[in-house]
């Protein structure tokens, strides 16, 4: 297994820990006041928008997992792949540093070093995936 394959392997692992970290949001952002504010329809939107973003990184943990040597073959489904999981996160980067304000939740040293954890591991996402996308590893 080439290093790329490697990073794309702890990738894999690494979407399974932003899942944990996910599932802590709607405790610390207080989601059961703040959604009876809203409209049932708005409420379920939230709640299913939520589901599918999880579903979807779970099948991007999966498939680095079962698939990481495959993800540097240079194969255009493989670059094509690597290339959506970089984007994806790369897009979530780009807004916690322009569109997101958490600092009025970053209320513990656990939550501050959480959030920039997690702000390290899109980083990581984005550098990893967009390396297999754009430059993949020769075949060996």
């Amino acid at each position: 297994m080439n290093t790329l394959a490697i990073l794309i392997l702890i990738g894999g692992f690494l979407h399974f820990g932003v899942l944990i970290a996910s599932a802590l949001v709607p405790q610390v952002l207080d989601w059961r006041d703040e959604l009876a504010r809203v409209s049932k329809l708005t409420r379920q939107l939230v709640w299913t928008h939520g589901a599918f973003i999880v579903l979807t990184i779970i099948a991007f943990g999966v498939l680095s997992i079962a698939n990481a040597s495959s993800l540097t073959s240079g194969d255009p489904l493989a670059r094509s792949l690597a290339g959506f999981i970089s984007v994806f996160w790369g897009a979530r980067l780009v807004l916690q540093y322009t569109w997101f304000d958490a600092r009025a939740y970053l209320t513990t040293p656990v939550l501050r070093i959480g959030y920039h954890g997690l702000t390290f591991v899109f980083a990581y996402f984005t550098a990893v995936y967009g390396w297999a996308a754009l430059a993949p590893a020769p075949a060996i």
